[in-house]
């Protein structure tokens, strides 16, 4: 029904996603009470909600935290939950062109935030407008907008706190056709007294990498009490050294960045690092060595979780050490793991607790946890959902599970929905992040029809 007036919108799509991209969208959690997560954030907020007002919507800022924009009429509210602010990205990380200048090339649009989320949010938006612009519906819409979803979720904490809740809907921020349970999500910090013989430890670095991102770089600065050590350590894999003075080496690990629900798909620069470390150095105490072991730094689940239940229909149980650190003699390493949907996050605190009886002074702390989404394969919102997808592509897709977590987890009756495809590269959180220019459209399309459906 609306297909031809979102392909009559097609180039204003492309530009107003382009027009986000080049807004370098971080979120940075500070004490400004008129920038809670920083001035891009809430530029990128304010240039949405105009352009919203702009298309006859009716929309709001929420304190800067987050906003929505809004149509129709009704006691009911359907809900489109998606976010603006984007993990960092770096010119120098390697992009083949600037993350925060959109580049239009072989049918795609480069750039931080072109697939998470400000395509789909976009995409949403647009399916909004032919809906109100052309059919009456029973029920209000709203778009709302997160600027904190990379960090801490404190954008929609806020919003559940000071406004409505809505009663249905979706989040375009994962995968078509639709995704029926997501897994928990556990962020953990190891902290122990750690030294390496004969050596200081003068630095760790890891660029401030996200907890959510495998990390594609870590270095360690060491200064040796002995002499002359500069010649003694050589280059490996994705290992470089450099030599500082006769004394002191930087030693730098590079890997490749993904998204911490997909570890697979990148290469961990710390895991690679704490193998040159093991390879090379010795240790006051076994404790790095140990670790290393039980499997601490390996992507699925480390040997301690035996008689635990790390994998059921959502997946197995994956980890990511995104995070090291030294601080006052100690070794800092976080963790975020992605847990199956029926296995008790509690549960595999108590496995990395039972590391204390072997390391007395080793500190283990819950940083984050996020409780799984799970709905039934043949709940109406699912099936409805899967059959608008199935139904526009001529597809016959099943709804799946996914180890990331969305602004779904926020509202009773809401899944996450595209607007990834079907055997798309997933490119969140990546070098070169895209959205096919095809798949953007098609996406509009298709939450088009899912919002009259839940609206009408």
């Amino acid at each position: 029904m609306f297909d031809e007036i979102i392909e009559k919108n097609k180039n204003n799509i492309i530009e107003t996603l382009c027009e986000l991209i080049k807004i370098p969208s971080v979120s940075n959690e500070n004490s400004n009470t008129d920038f809670p997560f920083g001035e891009e954030c809430s530029n990128a907020l304010k240039y949405a909600l105009n352009l919203g007002k702009s298309m006859g919507f009716k929309t709001k800022n929420i304190d800067d935290y987050c906003g929505y924009i809004e149509f129709g009429e009704g006691k009911e509210l359907v809900g489109i939950i998606g976010h603006l602010d984007v993990v960092p990205a770096l010119e120098d990380d390697g992009w083949s062109s600037p993350p925060f200048l959109p580049s239009i090339r072989e049918g795609k649009i480069f750039g931080r935030g072109a697939i998470d989320d400000k395509g789909p949010v976009v995409a949403s938006l647009y399916a909004m407008k032919a809906i109100k612009d052309n059919v009456k519906v029973s029920k209000r819409v709203r778009l709302i907008l997160g600027l904190n979803e990379e960090k801490s979720w404190k954008c929609i904490e806020y919003y559940k706190n000071h406004e409505e809740h809505p009663s249905i809907g979706f989040s375009p921020d994962a995968n078509f056709p639709g995704i029926f349970a997501e897994k928990g999500i556990m962020s953990i910090e190891l902290n122990n007294n750690f030294s390496i013989k004969n050596f200081s430890i003068l630095d760790i670095n890891c660029n401030d990498n996200a907890i959510n991102v495998v990390p594609k770089y870590c270095s360690i600065t060491l200064k040796s009490n002995l002499p002359n050590i500069s010649h003694k350590y050589s280059n490996s894999e994705n290992i470089k050294i450099h030599n500082i003075n006769s004394n002191t080496i930087k030693i730098e690990s590079f890997g490749i960045a993904s998204h911490a629900a997909h570890p697979e798909l990148g290469k961990n620069a710390i895991t690679n690092l704490v193998k040159y470390l093991l390879d090379n150095f010795e240790f006051d105490s076994n404790y790095l060595n140990r670790l290393y072991e039980l499997g601490v730094f390996s992507l699925e689940s480390p040997e301690f979780m035996s008689n635990t239940k790390i994998q059921d229909e959502s997946g197995i149980l994956t980890s990511n050490v995104a995070v090291l650190d030294y601080i006052d003699n100690k070794l800092i390493i976080k963790i975020n793991l992605r847990v199956p949907v029926h296995t008790n996050c509690e549960d595999i605190k108590l496995k990395y607790d039972l590391l204390k009886n072997e390391f007395n002074t080793l500190e283990v702390k819950t940083i984050r946890i996020q409780e799984p989404l799970y709905i039934e394969k043949n709940n109406y919102l699912v099936k409805t959902l899967v059959d608008i997808f199935n139904k526009k592509t001529g597809l016959n897709e099943e709804p799946i599970a996914i180890g990331g977590g969305t602004y779904a987890r926020a509202f009773k009756n809401f899944i996450s929905y595209g607007a990834m495809m079907p055997g798309s590269i997933d490119m969140c959180h990546q070098v070169d992040e895209f959205i096919k220019i095809d798949n953007l459209i098609l996406a509009s399309k298709i939450y088009a029809d899912a919002i009259y459906e839940l609206s009408k």
